[in-house]
């Protein structure tokens, strides 16, 4: 009997040894991030901080990653005309894995404030902490887990540059970033794509986009329902919005079924702080930050 006992503790034993250990997502360390783009004032295109800011994700990603390069395209700015030289970011994570997916954010911010209320200030650049500095604070925490935690699929993870000059009203004439990545890309193509954007909100409710649900319906009932079991409470399983961000250029020019993760209410249907001076440090959470990056985590993580 005694001998039974010991070979099901054995196999107790020995089947909690072979389950794979999800790796805690820090929203604190996330939020760091957040706070030291924004600490580089706006980002946007040709700016002071959009230099730094670059320089910023080097450092951070090039200790970290398996592969790290830019991909550098020019743009003319719209109001100005004026060309500007603008970079993704590529890190890559076990690049020689048969199965590659990709996680993405935009890096630059609004170089207008065009949606403020206050006209003495619509030509100005806003900081963007939470429409480009959230997305982007996931991501470079996720290069720390994944360097410390190592998986076996490839996981890129790709900052777009150049995503929110565009003008109101002409879709194609934002997303710049990601329709040049879509036209050249400089990976292997990716299994799918998961987009990052406008997810530090303090009033987190992100619905399910609906251009999403469409691109690649599987992979948003996955992500929402693995919310459910986290009890993400931020994540709602309900189609709302229809936006064009930078999962379309992916799927419509390269191809890559693509999910947006965003909460585009900031902070809700009556207040609006996207495209305004409101959108700072102070608007975003470390609560919200955590919340998808840990459904980002046990998302990786679950495919072992």
């Amino acid at each position: 009997m005694k001998r039974h006992i010991h070979l099901i503790i054995f196999l107790f034993a020995s089947a909690g040894g072979c389950q794979t250990k999800i790796p805690n997502f820090n929203g604190d360390a996330a939020f760091a991030h957040l706070v030291a783009q924004c600490d580089f004032g706006p980002r946007n295109p040709g700016s002071v901080g959009h230099q730094k800011a670059l320089e910023y994700y080097l450092n951070i990603l090039s200790p970290l990653a398996d592969s790290v390069m830019t991909q550098p395209f020019i743009e003319t700015m719209p109001r100005t005309k004026e060309k500007v030289e603008m970079h993704n970011v590529i890190a890559q994570f076990n690049p020689d894995a048969k199965k590659q997916i990709m996680l993405s954010a935009h890096w630059d911010t609004r170089p207008w404030g065009d949606r403020s209320l206050s006209v003495m200030r619509k030509n100005q650049p806003i900081l963007g902490a939470n429409d480009g500095a959230s997305g982007v604070a996931v991501l470079l925490s996720l290069a720390k887990i994944l360097h410390d935690n190592p998986q076996d699929i490839g996981v890129n993870l790709v900052l777009f540059d150049a995503e929110d000059y565009g003008t109101s009203g002409d879709s194609w004439s934002y997303c710049k970033g990601s329709q040049y990545f879509s036209k050249h890309l400089p990976i292997p193509l990716p299994e799918y794509a998961i987009n990052l954007d406008m997810i530090g909100d303090a009033n987190l409710e992100i619905y399910i986009e609906r251009i999403s649900y469409k691109q690649n319906p599987s992979l948003v009932l996955d992500l929402w329902g693995l919310a459910g079991e986290l009890k993400l409470n931020g994540f709602k399983k309900m189609a709302y919005h229809s936006i064009f961000d930078d999962h379309v250029p992916l799927y419509e020019l390269a191809g890559i079924p693509a999910v947006d993760i965003i909460d585009f209410d900031y902070p809700d249907e009556k207040t609006n702080y996207h495209h305004t001076y409101n959108d700072i440090v102070e608007n975003c959470s470390p609560e919200s930050l955590w919340q998808v990056g840990t459904l980002m985590v046990h998302h990786i993580y679950n495919q072992q």
